[in-house]
């Protein structure tokens, strides 16, 4: 895997990925740290990419077990270090997933299976932060 980034120059604090897959992404700071709110902080988007590794799996790991599952979304809110480096913490991820008859033990299980096999994103976190989760399952009309 690989990825250049690159600074945008003396007026701020803008930085732009480019990945190896062909992707870009951008990044900005804060304006009381120099930047100009332009775009997600690089530890924003550290978390996000978490969400959706997990996320990824959550439903890679329903649909193979033939479940119908329609949706998943999962809100993480996370706290920080208080000093350099501001690590992550503690990170709580709130699954809701949407399905036709999603049996709960599988979708549990597909969370703890993420959580505990496959997110390369939660393996690294959890060396500095307390993972937490929850999950609410919502019937699909």
């Amino acid at each position: 895997m690989e990825c250049i980034v690159s600074w945008g120059g003396p007026q701020g604090m803008l930085f732009t990925a480019q990945t190896g897959s062909g992707h870009v992404a951008v990044m900005d700071g804060a304006p009381d740290g120099g930047g100009n709110n332009l775009a997600p902080r690089p530890m924003e988007l550290v978390l996000a990419g978490t969400g959706g590794c997990t996320a990824y799996d959550v439903v890679l790991i329903l649909k193979r077990g033939r479940h119908a599952v329609r949706g998943c979304t999962v809100a993480l809110k996370a706290e920080r270090a208080d000093t350099d480096p501001k690590v992550f913490t503690k990170i709580h991820f709130a699954f809701t997933v949407t399905g036709k008859n999603l049996p709960s033990a599988a979708v549990e299980r597909a969370v703890q299976l993420s959580h505990e096999k496959y997110c390369s994103a939660s393996a690294m976190l959890e060396k500095t932060a307390q993972l937490t989760w929850s999950v609410e399952i919502v019937e699909a009309d």
